[in-house]
């Protein structure tokens, strides 16, 4: 039987033009564009790297840009219809911050003059004169040359920002480039069409947001919740024919592993009563590979995202429960020298809104999905324990084996090992904090293998975890004995609702000491 015909999937492709003719799957959101174009005239959308910003910012580019063949059988098209003004050609200045690296002190510069180069090829200009004064007399001159306002568009303007976020003094120098430059939008609105600015973070104190207060910021507005990312009734108009694909590989049914991906990509929400959406990068690697990866996190959790989270103590549980809050204000409001995290967690993509309480006015976030749940937990627990390297014999990998083999002293020597690097230091969280920080991300990350589950509530074990042949019951003390720990497994009756299972029981009470930060006992029956 022939392998059925693979359809061409739109992975790194950023560009309309080349997606339209180059065969691609398209999910069409073009009735966005149309919206955008008939209400305000600026705006600002915040999304999460590879969120399909930039596809989106070429597609207005080449909406303005009036080619419409290209929008061919595409929504907007007939929205159009009977629109004399449609598909008219404007100039348009389309800033793109992607693919270069910032670490240099002129390097947004060098950007910034190449850009203006180009166009001052087209409209005229000096190139002696400064960066804002260029882009002004463009603006002035693109409007004489064809007797039409410009379009701005600007492709994450916040990458020279974030890469340089650890260098206080480049980052305020980037800062004060963007204020001088983009402040000239401000002022010059009679020469102005449509604006549009992306990026991952809304960084409150640059110059773009606090001088162009005429912004529309639409990250939170729910009538553009799905304007990037993928809804699932888009998936399955787009894709039926990759879920079944996957699907079979598999040996499951198109509902069963619709259910995988949701689980793994689905989950992200921009507005509070918005659909979630699924992200469209990962969702399109998991179709090319057939396979459910983690594909978002594929260059890793940034290292000072990592450090921070350490340093402030969060009860990571909270991440996975949805009990932590927001307001819109706070987690729009990015600062590097911001000491709350949550504004960079939230628009990095890390977490998502996961509820609203109108009465408060906050939000509730949590982790989107297992993809960012596990990647995330994966990138923390070296930096809460050091000695979790794989390869070492001290890692997820090699605890699950033994937890399968039934070998119990294997799982207290590793056990050992991750709990043996807590620092000491005297400006670091209390061992407490430690403790169950590493128990939650070393338990959870188990859940991807074995059947976990972590309670706290009176009554229930601290941990069960279920192999095909093994059932084990943890319960942890702090500074008290392994024997109390297992005399509570044994009084609670934890082991009851096992009774009738075939597989072997295994009860095992751990003890913790504080002082010497260690797993000090252990008792298994």
């Amino acid at each position: 039987m022939m392998e059925e015909k693979r359809r061409r999937l739109p992975i790194g492709v950023q560009s309309f033009v080349k997606l339209r003719t180059g065969g691609f799957i398209y999910v069409d959101k073009t009735r966005y564009i149309y919206d955008l174009t008939r209400n305000s005239s600026q705006y600002f959308l915040s999304r999460p790297r590879r969120f399909g910003k930039s596809l989106f910012l070429s597609t207005l580019k080449a909406y303005w840009e009036g080619r419409k063949e290209l929008f061919e059988g595409l929504a907007i098209e007939e929205l159009e219809q009977g629109n004399d003004e449609a598909w008219q050609p404007y100039p348009v200045f389309y800033f793109d911050f992607n693919g270069q690296n910032y670490q240099r002190e002129v390097a947004l510069e060098e950007v910034l003059a190449e850009h203006l180069r180009n166009w001052e090829a087209v409209y005229g200009g000096k190139a002696e004169l400064p960066l804002s004064e260029r882009f002004r007399n463009l603006l002035r001159a693109a409007k004489a040359k064809t007797g039409k306002d410009c379009v701005v568009l600007v492709d994450e303007y916040d990458k020279p920002l974030l890469e340089v976020l650890e260098n206080n003094s480049l980052e305020e120098h980037n800062k004060a480039v963007f204020k001088g430059f983009f402040g000239t939008l401000k002022n010059y609105d009679e020469y102005l069409r449509f604006v549009f600015i992306t990026g991952v973070t809304k960084f409150s104190k640059v110059s773009i947001f606090s001088d162009l207060n005429q912004l529309d910021d639409i990250s939170l507005n729910e009538k553009y919740g799905g304007i990037c990312g993928i809804t699932e009734p888009e998936l399955l108009a787009a894709f039926g024919p990759e879920i079944k694909q996957m699907g079979e590989k598999f040996g499951i049914g198109s509902e069963e592993c619709l259910k995988e991906l949701r689980k793994m990509y689905d989950g992200y929400r921009f507005a509070p009563y918005s659909p979630g959406v699924y992200n469209p990068f990962s969702l399109l690697m998991a179709f090319d590979n057939l396979d459910f990866g983690a594909y978002w996190f594929a260059t890793g959790t940034p290292s000072f995202l990592v450090r921070r989270l350490k340093n402030m103590q969060y009860n990571l549980k909270k991440f996975e429960t949805g009990e932590i809050y927001a307001t819109a204000f706070s987690i729009t409001d990015y600062r590097a020298e911001n000491p709350d995290i949550l504004p960079l967690l939230y628009q990095t993509g890390y977490l998502t809104l996961h509820g609203y309480e109108p009465r408060k006015k906050r939000y509730a976030l949590r982790f989107p999905n297992e993809e960012v749940k596990y990647g995330l937990l994966e990138g923390l627990l070296p930096a809460y324990s050091p000695k979790a390297v794989r390869g070492r014999g001290a890692d997820i990998f090699s605890l699950e084996e033994c937890l399968e083999e039934g070998d119990t002293d294997g799982v207290r020597d590793i056990l050992t090992a991750l709990f043996a690097a807590i620092p000491y230091t005297t400006d670091d969280a209390p061992f407490e904090h430690y403790f169950q920080s590493v128990l939650y991300i070393v338990f959870t990350l188990l859940g991807q293998y074995v059947q976990c589950e972590v309670h706290s509530s009176r009554g229930r074990a601290d941990c069960v975890l279920a192999t095909d042949k093994y059932v084990y019951i943890f319960e942890f003390k702090v500074d008290k004995s392994a024997r109390e720990a297992l005399a509570q497994i044994e009084e609670k009756g934890y082991a009851e609702p096992y009774g009738a299972d075939e597989r072997k029981i295994i009860k095992i009470g751990v003890a913790f000491d504080s002082e010497k930060r260690s797993l000090s006992e252990w008792e298994a029956e």
